[in-house]
C-alpha cells in the first residue's frame, strides 16, 4: 500500500492513462477488463509484465488493467460484469460465493498473504496474545482480524479504522496497524523507526491471493480464461526473475513509488516465498491445494461469516492450474 497523501493525483493519474490505453483497443482481439486490488505496484507486476510483453495479445486478448484503491470493491466489480477478472483473497471470494455471487478463483497471484501487523521494535507485543488491552489500526470488516479475534481470546483488544497510512505509527510509539509486509515496513524504516512485524499467516489463518471470474464467465468462456491465465502466470514468472523492466514501466503508471521502494517489495516477494511456496519453482505459479480451500471454508464457518453453506470447491478450479 502507498501513502494516503498521493492517492487523488495518482486516481487520476491511473484514469488518464487507462482511458489512452482504451483509446487504442485493437477489434481483432477480445476486451477483457481486469480490476487489481490497489493502485499499481509490483504485488501486480506479473499483470503488468504479461501487458508490457504482450503475452495477452499473443493469446488474442485485449486486456485493460483496472487500477484499485480503498474503495473499490472488486468481487462486486466482476460480479455485476464491470470487470471479467479481479485480483482478491481466497477468504473473499468464499465469503461472496456464500451471499450467491458466484465467483470462482481460477489461479493464486501469491501462495502465501503478505497480510501483518506492524509493531515498534521495543514494542511489549511480541505474539499475537500480547494484543490483549491493545489497539489495533484495521481495516474495518477485516476477517483475518475476527479469526485473531476469536482464535486468541482478544475479547479486550480495541479496534480503529486504518487509515492507509503509516504517519500516526511513526507518532505514536504505541501504535499498531495492520499492513502488507512487502510495502510499509519500507517506509517506516525509511523514515528511522525500526520495526517487527506479524505475519497472519503464521496463526493458521491462510487465504491464498487469487485471481477469479464469474462461473458464468467460466462455462460461457472457458477458452478466453485459459489465455488469460495462461499469460498472467507467464507474466509472472518473469516478473519475478528479473523485474526491472516492468517496475520502470509501474513508476510511470504510480510516480508516488521509487525504484527503491519496489525493489524492496521485489525481494520481500521473493525471501517469503510469497509467488512460489517454501521454493522458487515457477512450475508452482498459480497452483492451488484443496485442502486449504476446505480449511479456509471452515474456518469461515467457525466465524459464523459463511452465510448460507455450500461446497468450498464449487469456489475455485484446478482447469488451470497444478496443485501446490
Amino acid at each position: 500500500m502507498i501513502p494516503q497523501k498521493s492517492l487523488f493525483g495518482l486516481a487520476v493519474s491511473c484514469l488518464v492513462l487507462l482511458g489512452c490505453h482504451s483509446a487504442k483497443r485493437d477489434p481483432g482481439l477480445t476486451q477483457v477488463a481486469f480490476q487489481t486490488d490497489w493502485y499499481p505496484q509490483p504485488e501486480h507486476g506479473g499483470f503488468y509484465e504479461a501487458q508490457l510483453k504482450g503475452y495477452y495479445r499473443q493469446e488474442g486478448l485485449d486486456v485493460t488493467i483496472v487500477p484499485g484503491g480503498p474503495y473499490v470493491i472488486a468481487e462486486q466489480q466482476v460480479s455485476t460484469g464491470a470487470a471479467q477478472f479481479a485480483m482478491g483473497s481466497s477468504d473473499r471470494v468464499l465469503e461472496a460465493d456464500s451471499r450467491g455471487q458466484s465467483l470462482v478463483a481460477v489461479a493464486a497471484t501469491l501462495q502465501s498473504d503478505p497480510q501483518a501487523i506492524m509493531v515498534h521494535a521495543d514494542s511489549p507485543v511480541h505474539n499475537f496474545s500480547d494484543l490483549k488491552g491493545h489497539t489495533v489500526a484495521v481495516k474495518p470488516g477485516s476477517t483475518w482480524f475476527e479469526y485473531l479475534v476469536a482464535r486468541y481470546k482478544l475479547k479486550n483488544v480495541r479496534e480503529t479504522p486504518a487509515t492507509y497510512s503509516i504517519a500516526n505509527f511513526l507518532q505514536d510509539p504505541n501504535y499498531i496497524q495492520q499492513i502488507f509486509v512487502t510495502s510499509e515496513p519500507f517506509f517506516a524504516r525509511k523514515a528511522g523507526t525500526q520495526v517487527r512485524t506479524l505475519l497472519i499467516s503464521d496463526t493458521g489463518y491462510a487465504p491464498y491471493r487469487v485471481f477469479f471470474t464469474t462461473r458464468e464467465y467460466l462455462s460461457q468462456r472457458p477458452d478466453i480464461v485459459a489465455k488469460f491465465v495462461r499469460a498472467s502466470l507467464h507474466g509472472w514468472r518473469d516478473y519475478i526473475a528479473d523485474p526491472r523492466e516492468v517496475n520502470a514501466y509501474l513508476l510511470k503508471l504510480n510516480p508516488a513509488m521509487s525504484l527503491e521502494q519496489m525493489q524492496f517489495t521485489c525481494q520481500a516477494l521473493k525471501d517469503g516465498h510469497f509467488v512460489y511456496q517454501d521454493s522458487n519453482d515457477p512450475s508452482k505459479t498459480g497452483a492451488f491445494d484443496p485442502a486449504r480451500w476446505s480449511q479456509m471454508y471452515q474456518q469461515l464457518v467457525d466465524l459464523k461469516l459463511i452465510e448460507h453453506p455450500f461446497d468450498p470447491s464449487t469456489a475455485y478450479t484446478m482447469q488451470f492450474v497444478g496443485k501446490n
